[in-house]
């Protein structure tokens, strides 16, 4: 694994335009608790500005003992990150979430089914991508990511090179990068733009973005797109 960025190599933005909701209904007092009790413990480092102004890097290998490294961008309610991390006690797994009520759920699964090899960034991705290691990431998802469906909100998704650039950055070559969404633009931005940031497009046959992948688990925002008509889409990437 790489070794970590000096702190003269990161990146020193004072602020980023963050776009989404950080907190939904008021949380039930079992998510509180989760809150209270177990994140402060599974954070992968003082990563947001106001705890780390000077973008301290990570250590991965005390994080994970030495572990391949997984990310998953936007975890939702946690069910996908949780059922990987269960299958794949050998790879390290941070989340990165900035809705807080998705967080409390995910520590809610995590306690539930007993997985140690997970961490969880509670903010914006942006701010993790500061402090990872150059090439580090062996395998990235990008599930369901907001679409933004209105034309001039097309610059908040994920797949614009703001996003884009410090991922590729942050993933080794030959590492992994899925995307799965059911908007069909969403699937045309993708298409153009990951292969502009360093990225290859695996797919060999319509096969290859119509079904899952074989590890796949169906998550809740995956079945209310079936539930209303939507058709998924599973892309593959390798990182160049």
């Amino acid at each position: 694994m790489s070794e970590p960025p000096s702190e003269t190599d990161l990146p020193r933005r004072e602020w980023r335009n963050f776009y989404g909701r950080r907190h939904g209904k008021t949380l039930r007092e079992r998510h509180r608790d989760y809150l209270d009790s177990d994140l402060a413990a599974l954070s992968p480092g003082p990563v947001g500005w106001d705890v780390n102004p000077e973008r301290h890097p990570l250590d991965l290998a005390s994080l994970f003992g030495g572990r391949e490294v997984w990310l998953e961008i936007g975890f939702g309610g946690g069910e996908h990150m949780v059922h990987q991390a269960g299958r794949n006690p050998g790879v390290g797994i941070i989340g990165c979430e900035p809705f807080i009520n998705g967080v409390a759920m995910l520590l809610g699964k995590i306690r539930a089914a007993g997985v140690e090899n997970v961490a969880v960034h509670p903010g914006d991705v942006r701010d993790l991508f500061d402090v990872l290691p150059g090439a580090s990431i062996a395998r990235a998802f990008l599930l369901y990511p907001d679409p933004w469906p209105k034309k001039r909100h097309h610059r908040r998704r994920f797949v614009t090179p703001d996003f884009l650039e410090p991922l590729a950055r942050v993933m080794r070559p030959g590492a992994e990068l899925r995307v799965a969404t059911d908007i069909p633009d969403y699937v045309r931005q993708t298409l153009i733009e990951v292969p502009k940031a360093g990225f290859d497009w695996l797919a060999e046959g319509p096969g290859d973005w119509r079904l899952p992948w074989g590890d796949w688990l169906s998550t809740r925002y995956e079945q209310k797109a079936l539930r209303e008509g939507r058709v998924p889409h599973y892309l593959t990437f390798r990182r160049r």
